[in-house]
C-alpha cells in the first residue's frame, strides 16, 4: 500500500450530460484551480444517437457540443496544466480528436512549456463483432441475439477505469473516449495519481462514489433537487458545477466556486447519491461493486460537503453492454388548441388524424400514440378525462396535440406529421403552432460480455503550432 500522504486531488465536473451548459466549466476551468476536468455528456440513448448519425456520415457521431465545449475551456486548462477528460467521443472518439486537434489550431494555444498539445483517445468500446459471435441473451427479451430480426448496427461496451490508465500514463493534456462507465471518468484520474490498487476495495468503492456524484455536474449543486417553496435553490439561473478534493484515503470534500447559483448540502448530495442507483450495497460498475450503505455526508461549510464511508467488493468479471437494433421510423406532428373547449377540439383532432393515418396510410391504430399536453398527457391515462371534454369540471383554457407512431419507412413516417399539420384548414376550429419531425429510431436494448472479449486500445496525436 504505501504510506499514505496529505496529497489532495481536485476534479472539477464540467458537464452531466450531452446537451449540458458550457459557461460553469469554463468558470471551473478559469477558477477551479483543478487538475482535471470532466466532461460526462453520454448516455445510452446518446450513444445510439451517435451510432445512427455515424451510419449516415461516417465522419460524425461524436458529441454536437465537443468543438463548443473545447474552444471555451481549451486556453485556460492549458494555461493551468489542467488535464481534460470526456467521453464525448461517443460513437467515434477519433473522429472527435480529429475536431480537438482543430480547435488546438484555431485557437493558437500550446501545451504546458510550450510543447505541443497532446490528445489521447481511447478505443475498442465497440464491441460489434465480438457480440455477434458471442450471442450472447438480451436482458429486455430473453432471447439470445441471433433469434432477434431486427438488425443490431452498434454494440458498446462500457469501459472501466483501467482503459483510461494508459492514456494518462502517456500525460495527455485532454483524454477523449467512447462509451465510458461515468464513474470511471473520475476514478481514472484517481488511479492514476495515487496508485491506488485493483484489490484495494474500499479506495475502489469510494472513489466510484465520488465519481457517481460528480457524474451529474448540476444535480449535485440543487439543479435537480430544487422545488419552489419545499426546496429552494437560489440564483438556479446561474448554476455553479462542483468539483471535489480528493484525499489519497479516500475521502474527499465537495463545493463549489464562490459566486455562483445553486446549494450543495448533505440534502443535495444524498439525493444524488442514491440517482439512478437499484441497490446501494451492490452498485456494478467495471471497476468495482461498489457499496454505498455507510456512506455520511457532513457540512463543514457554507456549500462545503465531506464524505466518507464508501467501499466496495471485486468488480464483475463481465461488461455491459448497450446494443442498437434498427427500429423503424418516429414520425410526430404537435398542434395547439386554446380557448373554450380546447381539449374537446384536441380529442376530435385525434381522431381525425389517426383515422386518416388507419385508412390512408396503413399505419396501424395501435401503433399510434395521441397526448394532450397540459391535460394528463406525463401521467399516460391516470388523470380521467371527462366526457364533456373537461378535466374534473375544469375547461382547460389551452391543450396541446401530440400524435406520433413508429413505423417502418420513412415516407410513412412523415404523413404523420403532414397530417397533424393538415388540421389547420381542415379542422376543427383554431388550431395552431403546428411541427412536425421524422426521426430513425435505434431501439436500445443491453446484455453482457466477458471483459476478455474487450480489447481498448489508446491513440496519441501531438497537435503543434
Amino acid at each position: 500500500m504505501g504510506i499514505v500522504t496529505n496529497r489532495r486531488i481536485r476534479l472539477g465536473a464540467g458537464a452531466g450530460f450531452a446537451g449540458d451548459r458550457i459557461d460553469p466549466a469554463r468558470d471551473l476551468a478559469e477558477r477551479g484551480e483543478l487538475d482535471y476536468l470532466i466532461f460526462e455528456c453520454l448516455g445510452e440513448r446518446t450513444v445510439a444517437a451517435g451510432q445512427a448519425q455515424r451510419l449516415r456520415d461516417p465522419n460524425t457521431g461524436y458529441d454536437p457540443l465537443l468543438a463548443a465545449r473545447m474552444r471555451a475551456v481549451l486556453a485556460p486548462v492549458l494555461a493551468a496544466g489542467t488535464t481534460v477528460v470526456t467521453n464525448s467521443g461517443s460513437a467515434n472518439p477519433l473522429a472527435a480528436a480529429e475536431v480537438v486537434a482543430d480547435c488546438v489550431r484555431d485557437l493558437g494555444v500550446q501545451g504546458p512549456e510550450g510543447r505541443p498539445v497532446r490528445i489521447a483517445t481511447v478505443t475498442g468500446d465497440d464491441v460489434l463483432a465480438a457480440v455477434r459471435t458471442r450471442d450472447p441473451v438480451v436482458w429486455e427479451t430473453g432471447r439470445r441475439l441471433s433469434e432477434h430480426s431486427e438488425e443490431l448496427v452498434s454494440a458498446n461496451a462500457y469501459l472501466g477505469s483501467d482503459a483510461v490508465l494508459p492514456a494518462l500514463a502517456r500525460r495527455p493534456d485532454v483524454v477523449l473516449t467512447g462509451r465510458l462507465a461515468d464513474p470511471a471518468l473520475y476514478l481514472a484520474p484517481l488511479l492514476h495519481e495515487f496508485g491506488w490498487g485493483w484489490t484495494d476495495h474500499v479506495r475502489l468503492g469510494a472513489g466510484t462514489a465520488i465519481g457517481h456524484l460528480l457524474e451529474c455536474a448540476g444535480q449535485l449543486t440543487g439543479g435537480y433537487y430544487a422545488d419552489p417553496g419545499t426546496k429552494p435553490v437560489d440564483d438556479l439561473a446561474f448554476l455553479g458545477f462542483p468539483f471535489a478534493e480528493v484525499a489519497e484515503d479516500g475521502t474527499a470534500e465537495f463545493g463549489k466556486l464562490d459566486g455562483t447559483g445553486g446549494l450543495l448540502t448533505a440534502r443535495t448530495c444524498a439525493e444524488q447519491l442514491l440517482y439512478e442507483v437499484g441497490d446501494p450495497a451492490a452498485y456494478l460498475t467495471p471497476d468495482v461493486t461498489a457499496d454505498f450503505r455507510d456512506v455520511r455526508f457532513r457540512e463543514i461549510g457554507p456549500n462545503r460537503v465531506a464524505i466518507e464511508g464508501a467501499t466496495g467488493r471485486a468488480r464483475p468479471n463481465e461488461l455491459k453492454v448497450t446494443l442498437g437494433f434498427r427500429g423503424g421510423w418516429l414520425g410526430e406532428g404537435q398542434i395547439s388548441y386554446a380557448g373554450p373547449r380546447a381539449l374537446g377540439r384536441a380529442r376530435l383532432a385525434a381522431e381525425v388524424v389517426t383515422r386518416r393515418l388507419v385508412a390512408l396510410h396503413g399505419v396501424e391504430q395501435d401503433a399510434v400514440t395521441v397526448e394532450f399536453i397540459g391535460a394528463g398527457a406525463a401521467f399516460r391515462g391516470l388523470v380521467p378525462i371527462d366526457e364533456d371534454g373537461t378535466v374534473g369540471g375544469v375547461d382547460l383554457p389551452e391543450v396541446r396535440l401530440r400524435v406520433s407512431a413508429t413505423v417502418g419507412d420513412r415516407a410513412t413516417a412523415e404523413a404523420i406529421g403532414w397530417e397533424v399539420e393538415g388540421l389547420y384548414t381542415n379542422g376543427p376550429a383554431g388550431g395552431g403552432g403546428a411541427r412536425r419531425s421524422t426521426t430513425e429510431v435505434l431501439a436500445v436494448r443491453s446484455c453482457l460480455l466477458p471483459r476478455e472479449l474487450v480489447h481498448p486500445e489508446v491513440h496519441i496525436m501531438d497537435v503543434a503550432l
